[in-house]
């Protein structure tokens, strides 16, 4: 493949991502991009409704929290013998999702992957919001969540150190390395672009938080140098994560006797899952801001095409999850792991299994059709059906295997309360809260690697200083 380059104010050239050809047609100058990513910084009346939306849906979550914690546990549906409900499911969701940004960012990137430009920056900021909305539910978990620092190794005057063979306190590290290293990753990310945004900045205040941020990027050879090595190392540190963080979650499960939990296939199994529903997630998101701010010259067909191949191949994966589930169940000859799984797709929690099976196995392969690979409707559609098909997912292996265990006289049932309801519907507005509040005050998307796919415009000096 080709390596372009872009010149800089100075003259001199650096090296760029390979590109085949030029993938933006429709951009034509570095001044564009600027003016174009920028411009989405600009609030408008859609982005105040969202934004109200999402924090009406945080406070409904705050008040049902609220009312559990002065109620008790019993308030979210809890019973023998399900004792795991809504909050370790969408613990699980969260985290999945939070997956498909270190893929795009870090995994990609190492494979030089075009596609990738136009929507990693929007997967990085999912994956920090998404982590920071999982690590909440194993503390709304506890029956004293404001104890929940415990968890936490660290020397203190009675003692109490937490055992090192609780999932709790894997989970714990999990998330925390995991918000750490890609927090870093967006950040050092956003380095050259909060640069541009300094430079342009007419508030004195925003200008200087701006500069600070920045470190004083000056775009300079020896920045970009800098810059290059750290990007890839952080990539090449983060990419284990993909494998190693939802394994760890995995984890929670395999380690356990439970019917339908003690197997090894989970790790993997977890781990494409969430890429799948991180994906998922990213269609959801970055087609309606395509729309809203007609950047469809930026996230073009091409990209969202790529994207949707990498989707089918992830299902595909889970998929044969799933098979590869009732195959190891038939020939284990143990009666109850076969008659787990027969309850599952059969009797009790038929309905959430199918909902999971045509969601995530079914409504994807028409992702083999080129026609609509490239229809945005249809992939909203689809995206919104994964959504609830992965968290279906995590409720089919949650909620069926602690109701259906060993004993007959054990087996019982689940029922949400509106407090598991209300929970759920808060993470969604607390997610996407911080998602929104991103988008207003950080580039869309990267200005400096777009600008390394658009045809430099040698006829015309350029404008905008450094950048």
């Amino acid at each position: 493949m080709a390596t372009s380059a872009a010149p800089r104010a100075d003259g001199s050239m650096r090296p760029n991502v390979p590109s085949a050809a030029v993938r933006l047609p429709a951009v034509k100058t570095y001044e564009q991009v600027d003016h174009e990513i920028i411009g989405t910084l600009n609030p408008t009346l859609g982005w105040f409704a969202a934004l109200g939306t999402a924090i009406f849906c945080l406070l409904i979550g705050a008040l049902s929290w609220t009312y559990q914690v002065h109620e008790g546990l019993g308030a979210a549906g809890y019973q023998p013998p399900v004792m795991w409900g809504v909050y370790i499911i969408c613990f699980v969701f969260w985290v999945g999702i939070g997956h498909a940004g270190t893929l795009i960012s870090a995994i990609l990137y190492l494979f030089r992957a075009g596609f990738r430009t136009s929507i990693y920056r929007l997967s990085e900021a999912m994956t920090v919001f998404a982590v920071m909305t999982a690590g909440l539910f194993p503390i709304l978990h506890l029956g004293r969540p404001w104890k929940f620092f415990w968890l936490i190794p660290y020397p203190n005057w009675r003692l109490l150190w937490p055992n090192p063979k609780s999932p709790l306190v894997w989970d714990v590290f999990a998330i925390l390395t995991y918000l750490t290293i890609s927090s870093t990753f967006l950040y050092v990310g956003l380095i050259p672009d909060l640069a541009v945004l300094r430079d342009r900045e007419k508030n004195p205040i925003r200008k200087a938080i701006y500069a600070t941020l920045s470190l004083g990027w000056r775009n300079s050879d020896n920045e970009w140098r800098h810059f290059t090595r750290a990007y890839l190392f952080l990539a090449a540190f983060a990419t284990p994560l993909v494998l190693s963080v939802h394994s760890v979650v995995s984890f929670d499960f395999a380690m356990a006797l439970t019917p339908g939990w003690h197997t090894t296939i989970f790790p993997p199994y977890f781990v494409a899952g969430a890429i799948f529903s991180g994906i998922g997630m990213v269609f959801t998101i970055a087609l309606p801001l395509r729309r809203f701010f007609k950047l469809q010259h930026y996230i073009t067909l091409n990209d969202i095409d790529a994207a949707a191949k990498l989707c089918l191949f992830t299902s595909c994966v889970v998929g044969l999850a799933y098979l590869t589930e009732f195959q190891i169940a038939w020939m284990s000859g143990n009666a109850v792991e076969q008659e787990y799984f027969w309850n599952r797709v059969f009797g009790q929690w038929a309905w959430a299994a199918w909902i999971m099976i045509i969601c995530n196995m079914v409504l994807p392969l028409t992702l083999f059709s080129q026609k609509l690979r490239r229809n945005t409707t249809w992939l909203f559609i689809l995206s919104l059906a994964i959504n609830l098909g992965m968290w279906f997912e995590r409720f089919v292996i949650v909620i069926p295997s602690l109701s259906h265990e060993f004993e007959p006289w054990q087996w019982g049932g689940y029922h949400p309360t509106w407090v598991d309801f209300g929970i759920l519907i808060g993470s969604f507005g607390w997610f996407f809260m911080w998602f929104l509040l991103f988008i207003k005050q950080m580039p869309v998307m990267a200005i400096s690697e777009l600008k390394e796919v658009v045809p430099p415009a040698m006829k015309h000096p350029l404008k905008g200083g450094a950048h």
